[in-house]
């Protein structure tokens, strides 16, 4: 029994096409088939569009470094998924990079008005999380906040949630939970005062 051939792989017809590609088509590929949804979901880390393009940017150049280390352990999305969450991660531990950034963007904003320095493509990403729900989902603690936006935005199975954060499918389900009840909590009119709708 060959220990090497026992555990095999499927792929998926888009992953197929994409690891048998050279690796310019590939990334191209990838970046048309997740492009938008790498980037919702960087946003959703980082909050703010700006930098949401650098670090979008930042994840696509570690899938090209990295395509050819793809074991096909996990789905090429939810690996894709894992170097995108691990780079908003690496993003928003740089307090150093974040302030820098702050500055140099209070100085530019300084010079140019607020309506000049919107892009098209970041009045529609504002324009894509302006629901209210999305909006509470923003206010989570990250620990929940990732889960919710990975489990019923991304609509990933808490298995490859497990696979992606890099923890225990049980924790996963509490966190769910958790994160639904604090939504709940928001939602719920306050105590003692008026609804106002």
């Amino acid at each position: 029994m060959g220990h090497s051939k026992a555990f095999r792989p499927t792929y998926s017809k888009v992953d197929l096409e994409i690891l048998q590609a050279s690796p310019s088509q590939a990334i191209e590929t990838i970046m048309n088939t997740y492009g938008d949804d790498i980037k919702r979901l960087v946003f959703a880390y980082v909050k703010n569009a700006a930098d949401t393009d650098d670090v979008t940017q930042e994840v696509f150049v570690t899938i090209y470094q990295k395509l050819s280390t793809f074991q096909g352990n996990s789905t090429l999305k939810s690996w894709i998924y894992a170097i995108a969450i691990n780079k908003c991660k690496d993003y928003l531990r740089s307090w150093h990079s974040r302030n820098q950034r702050l500055r140099e963007r209070l100085i530019q904003s300084s010079h140019t008005s607020k309506e000049e320095s919107t892009t098209p493509e970041e009045k529609a990403l504002e324009k894509d999380y302006a629901s209210e729900l999305f909006r509470k989902v923003m206010e989570l603690p990250i620990k929940y906040r990732e889960v919710i936006i990975l489990y019923y935005f991304k609509e990933f199975s808490t298995k490859e949630i497990s696979q992606v954060l890099n923890m225990n499918e049980a924790t996963v389900r509490t966190r769910l939970n958790r994160g639904r009840e604090k939504l709940k909590e928001c939602f719920a009119p306050e105590r003692g005062g008026e609804s106002h709708g």
